[in-house]
């Protein structure tokens, strides 16, 4: 999720096991260890657009990655602060784990896969119930935080696991809702055993986006199951086919390694742009949930010589018009 909901939530577990002693200096820890995972993205390279993408969410998000990675932020944490912490290193650690470990399995419930489980397994989790920006799950978290560290109080940090908990368990109750709705719509139209993706949409948990294949072309719709159900039907795209898209791009070469890499991290849900332009988008992901408008791509080079990269692009264009669409259909009535 986004970067303060990251350290908030890692503040909230060393909170909660503190009571006055020590309670401003747990919750310290546990922001900036929360935070600490992301650090991941600096792993990036000029010569290959995509590393970043492939090492997002890796091995600093795994479970197993928790002592190690939380130890290495004690250890700097220790370091810069000793004197003014007036903590032992292995208490240190202690409130770094907590906050360290919370990020990865809170990143798991978003939309976009996260490793857990590296390196016994390179599966990424994505439970897709929340949306990585969400305010209404993060401010009453702020709330109870700083209420908590102001009051050096730990029952403010067990509230806040509390309402991560039910809003989270709100989110799954949606989320299964908006897949039923989905899989009525797809057999309405005949379109029987499909594997459908859900995923929700920006900054809330009411709006789902739905996504399946059907006979060479993807399905996208929108659900809304509450407060008032409602489906609003969306458009369909071709999947992707290289050799119909992109008659000229020679297999093996490092743009048709750099399309199968991007199709791979993208879970097969990838298809040719509908305005002609020679890219290949994701189509899981749009700001408006009835759209194929991706919000990232990779644009190939046509006439490019064979060492040419594919280019990762996002794309934001007419962000605000969307925005005010999406806040329609969120509220719009049934």
């Amino acid at each position: 999720m986004d970067i303060l909901t990251q350290g908030v939530i890692g503040a909230a577990l060393p909170l909660a096991t503190r009571h006055k002693k020590q309670a401003v200096a747990a919750a310290t820890l546990g922001f900036l260890a929360g935070l600490a995972p992301d650090l991941d993205t600096v792993i990036r390279s000029s010569q290959d657009p995509l590393m970043f993408l492939e090492f997002h969410r890796h091995f600093t998000h795994s479970l197993f990655f928790i002592p190690l990675g939380s130890a290495a932020v004690a250890g700097v944490l220790y370091g810069l602060g000793r004197r003014w912490l007036s903590l032992s290193i292995w208490k240190i650690w202690l409130f770094c784990a907590l906050g360290f470990g919370t990020h990865g399995l809170l990143d798991a419930a978003t939309s976009f896969g996260t490793s857990l489980f590296w390196p016994l397994s390179d599966m990424r989790v994505s439970l897709s119930i929340i949306s990585i920006i969400d305010p209404l799950f993060t401010l009453p978290l702020l709330v109870l935080m700083g209420t908590g560290v102001l009051k050096r109080d730990g029952r403010y940090g067990r509230a806040a696991l509390i309402w991560i908990a039910i809003y989270l368990s709100a989110a799954g109750y949606q989320h299964l809702q908006a897949r039923s709705m989905a899989e009525i719509l797809a057999k309405n139209r005949g379109h029987e055993d499909v594997h459908l993706v859900i995923k929700p949409t920006f900054g809330n948990i009411l709006l789902w986006k739905s996504v399946y294949a059907f006979e060479g072309k993807f399905y996208v719709d929108a659900a809304r199951p509450w407060p008032h159900r409602r489906l609003f039907e969306g458009t369909s795209i071709p999947t992707l086919m290289p050799a119909r898209d992109f008659p000229w791009l020679h297999q093996g070469s490092r743009q048709a390694r750099d399309m199968t890499r991007f199709a791979q991290l993208s879970e097969g849900y990838v298809a040719k742009a509908s305005d002609g332009s020679p890219r290949v988008i994701d189509v899981r992901y749009s700001f408006l949930p009835t759209e194929t408008a991706p919000l990232w791509s990779i644009r190939l080079t046509p006439d490019g010589p064979p060492g040419t990269r594919a280019v990762y692009a996002t794309d934001r264009t007419g962000a605000r018009e969307k925005l005010s669409a999406l806040f329609r259909m969120i509220t719009a009535s049934p």
